[in-house]
């Protein structure tokens, strides 16, 4: 008979993860690159409108979104969006958003970052 410690010993087992959550989740590489740069659009988004002491309803005006869409957005839910209406509605916030598009270096995986500009306001 298996003592209650042994049982929880084998349930609490940790797995290492490859320090690339998408990847461990098992998302193919484009999917992955998606869900990330959506991810980080909606945290910019967010972010632009704490800085701006807008509302919600003041934002929902300003991005041309009812008032529960902007509650979406602030809680990182961004699905039925895509990649070009979040950067639109940066943009309606009067955020820049630049895409540099560089040839890989050698050895290493197709990469998509969203960064944030130093200085930003």
């Amino acid at each position: 008979m298996k003592t209650r410690r042994a049982t929880e010993k084998k349930a609490s087992r940790v797995t290492r993860g490859s320090g690339n959550v998408l990847a461990d989740l098992r998302f193919k590489p484009e999917e992955a690159a998606e869900v990330q740069i959506k991810a980080e659009l909606t945290r910019q988004i967010y972010h632009r409108i704490k800085v701006l002491g807008l509302t919600q309803i003041q934002a929902a005006a300003r991005l041309g979104l009812s008032q529960p869409d902007v509650s979406k957005l602030m809680n990182a839910r961004y699905t039925g969006y895509s990649t070009d209406r979040l950067i639109a509605l940066l943009n309606a916030l009067e955020v820049d958003v630049d895409i540099v598009v560089r040839p890989r270096r050698r050895h290493e995986p197709g990469m998509v970052r969203v960064r944030e500009a130093i200085g930003a306001a």
